[in-house]
């Protein structure tokens, strides 16, 4: 019997094998409870400890990657033609950057966030003596390895983007260019958590957020945080975007337009990522102010709008956008958000509302 050789359309992508040769653990599904206690393992390419997140809702556009770097260690050098978000969960430590010319180094520590050129040589160092260093890094490596299809292209390939990096002794400096609409262009937040937001009246709830614009690449970042007692709007996007709770407790409806609603609930350290074209609404029933980070696609200055339409996100879905005003939401979403304040002891802020009638 001859065997016959295997349909090519149903061999895994690029991307899939890539992730299976890796030999670490790798975390599928629909959220992350906890990103300080996902496991870890030996990562060979790494030089260290790591896991990968590839979670439904990134529709293979995106993925993640916890990296633990263990007491005075440092990672393998690296370079790769994938943008990647770092945010640091845990620990104190350092990054150096290469090209051609000299070398230069930046700090940084729990609640940094930065982002590394890319396909720059780079390295990761633990500046502990006693303790870990665990963090997490959202890249677009599924979406440009299945373009190419060529590993060797992807990680060992010698083209220097002057667009991104050309040296500048103060790039990771943490300086700022502001924008309209709350879009912050930099290339390193030394401490997001505490970081000023502006108020934002679209999303409801008395919120606030701040975009952020990272080293010239096609992924971003926003951090958003909304008061005890009260809930943002329902809204939906294109796949990718990873919430990563910072601040507070909660949870989170997501939902297919005109489907049955998933809950997730949350607190510091927790990560899920709403599929693409999902409804999702962001509720607050903890004693403190909630605020996540989101590493997405969505870059301002270099769109792609088969990603993210990020101009529709704040307009009313009756005006053609992708928001779901308060007015039109289901009441039982209002009435399940009452009954967990009241199970918390949260104090319930949100002012009744008019339904509006259906069109």
């Amino acid at each position: 019997m001859v065997d016959r050789p295997r349909n090519p359309i149903d061999l895994p992508t690029t991307y899939e094998q890539w992730l299976a040769a890796e030999q670490i653990p790798v975390t599928h599904g629909f959220h992350v409870p906890d990103l300080n206690a996902v496991e870890v393992a030996p990562w060979p390419r790494k030089g260290a400890l790591g896991a990968r997140i590839a979670l439904d809702g990134t529709a293979q556009t995106n993925d993640a990657y916890v990296c633990e770097i263990p007491p005075r260690g440092e990672v393998t050098p690296q370079r790769h033609l994938f943008e990647e978000l770092i945010y640091v969960l845990r620990g104190r430590g350092a990054t150096t950057v290469w090209n051609d010319g000299p070398k230069q180094s930046f700090e940084w520590h729990e609640g940094s966030l930065f982002s590394v050129p890319l396909n720059i040589w780079h390295q990761h160092f633990n500046l502990q003596g006693d303790e870990p260093v665990r963090y997490i890094a959202v890249t677009n490596a599924p979406f440009v390895m299945n373009l190419f299809h060529d590993l060797d292209f992807v990680f060992n390939n010698g083209y220097v983007f002057q667009s991104r990096f050309r040296g500048e002794e103060d790039y990771f400096s943490g300086k700022a260019n502001f924008y309209p609409d709350r879009v912050l262009e930099t290339n390193f937040v030394a401490d997001v958590p505490s970081f000023p937001l502006m108020d934002w009246q679209a999303r409801g709830a008395g919120g606030k957020n701040v975009k952020f614009e990272l080293a010239n690449n096609t992924m971003a970042a926003h951090v958003s945080e909304f008061p005890v007692g009260t809930y943002k709007k329902a809204h939906r996007h294109g796949p990718g975007a990873h919430v990563i709770i910072i601040g507070g407790k909660g949870y989170s409806l997501l939902w297919p337009e005109g489907q049955q609603r998933r809950r997730v609930d949350w607190q510091v350290g927790s990560m899920f990522v709403p599929p693409e074209r999902w409804f999702h609404q962001h509720f607050n029933s903890g004693a403190t102010p909630a605020r996540y980070l989101a590493l997405r696609w969505g870059s301002r200055k270099f769109k792609l709008p088969s990603m993210w339409d990020e101009d529709k996100l704040e307009i009313d879905m009756r005006a053609g956008g992708d928001q779901i005003e308060y007015e039109d939401e289901d009441p039982q979403i209002r009435r399940l958000f009452e009954e967990e304040c009241r199970r918390s002891g949260a104090e319930l802020r949100m002012p009744p509302v008019a339904r509006r009638a259906r069109a």
